[in-house]
């Protein structure tokens, strides 16, 4: 098959850990990858964010990355980029109708926005992923939610009008049928893993001995890093480690600060971003992972520690009670005391952190490798093609 990834903000060549740049890249780029992998003719369409982009770079065999002119030749928040969507469209719609690929997958709601701009009058089936959906974001952020105002709506109306919605969870698909989305529309496939970039094997970080607790993600306050740090006044011996974003960055600021007051900081250490190929010797080095967010709508982090063999404390919301329930320790979100609680219970006892150790590197390994997830993302392919062509065959009798 042709295939034509869409992911307008999220490069699957872009560094992660800014503040944009966070498992939607590294999403797109393994699912892109191990599709090529399969035989597939890739191509990930993402919006030009510098004027020296090369048009079109050979990311691997049998896959391409296109930078797309749409609006200025400079990064920009995701949230400012809906007005170049109607360029990014009209720029696809000229591609594909020299050369229509199969299928096509559009990565967040702007994308399927610029796909079914181009698709439909291509005849080409258009499958979507939402990665977050505004409806969660708005209960949880409120006021503070920055996502253009027609967010939500425009979202129901692309559930509506794609050939499938692929759901990386079971929480979603609820979210979705709220919605209005018709179930039949919806498959669930997970996000996936490296398992061999993570695994329990190999380097681990220099470390003391406290006990390490390990925190990894976006400096962005839904992430709950704060709940961590408030838990961390009751466990007087262990120490936090943080990872992601800058020290300059708004969030990063007030994390320090807070350390600070609570009489922490020798005891909270913000690393700030630690490259990719660095994440499993920094994980490995940790007693515990714990990710604790108000929401969450899959969770990379958490099944890139259980698939290194470390015990994960995580919040129970959105793709955690798929991946975590049962082999981690799920926790309400934004309750530093039942946090603590959690924590304290895992360090004491290190049968308990053994058990959960091969519990989750058992689920990691069996459920969310790449080479699978993607064979189940080809599946739905060919199942929204197989519709199609039965359309096709009924218009012509």
């Amino acid at each position: 098959m042709r295939i034509a990834l869409i992911s307008e903000h999220a490069s699957p060549l872009a560094a992660v850990g800014g503040v944009d740049a966070g498992g939607q890249n590294v999403h797109v780029a393994a699912l892109a990858a191990a599709l090529a992998e399969r035989g597939h003719e890739v191509t990930v369409h993402t919006r030009r964010t510098a004027a020296d982009q090369p048009d079109r770079v050979s990311a691997a065999p049998g896959l391409t990355v296109e930078h797309v002119s749409a609006g200025p030749p400079v990064a920009l928040p995701k949230d400012e980029l809906l007005p170049h969507m109607t360029a990014f469209g009209a720029h696809l719609a000229r591609q594909w109708a020299a050369r229509p690929p199969d299928v096509v997958h559009a990565h967040f709601w702007m994308s399927g926005l610029a796909a079914l701009a181009a698709a439909p009058d291509l005849g080409i089936p258009v499958v979507q992923t939402f990665h977050a959906l505004g409806a969660v974001k708005r209960r949880w952020q409120g006021a503070a939610d920055t996502s253009p105002p027609g967010r939500v709506a425009a979202e129901a109306g692309l559930g509506r009008r794609v050939h499938a919605v692929v759901a990386t969870c079971r929480d979603e698909v609820t979210e979705l049928l709220r919605m209005g989305i018709a179930r039949e529309r919806i498959a669930v496939v997970p996000c996936g893993v490296d398992l061999d970039l993570f695994q329990p094997d190999g380097p681990m970080a220099p470390r003391g001995p406290r006990p390490r607790v390990l925190t990894i993600g976006r400096m962005v306050p839904r992430k709950g890093v704060d709940t961590v740090v408030r838990a961390l006044r009751r466990l007087p011996d262990a120490e936090l480690l943080i990872a992601g974003g800058t020290p300059e960055e708004d969030e990063a600021v007030r994390l320090a600060r807070m350390a600070a007051e609570y009489g922490l900081s020798d005891r909270v250490r913000l690393l700030g971003s630690v490259g990719r190929s660095d994440v499993p010797a920094l994980m490995r080095s940790a007693d515990v992972l714990v990710t604790v967010p108000w929401y969450e709508p899959f969770g990379m982090v958490p099944v890139e520690a259980m698939a290194c063999g470390v015990p994960v404390i995580a919040s129970a919301v959105g793709g955690h009670l798929d991946t975590v329930a049962g082999c981690g320790v799920l926790v309400p979100p934004r309750r530093p005391l039942a946090l603590a609680r959690a924590l304290h219970d895992v360090l004491a006892h290190p049968e308990l952190r053994a058990s959960l150790a091969t519990a989750g590197e058992r689920r990691a390994r069996s459920r969310y490798g790449w080479p699978k997830v993607a064979a189940r993302v080809e599946a739905v392919y060919l199942d929204v093609l197989a519709g199609r062509r039965a359309r096709i065959a009924m218009a012509g009798g």
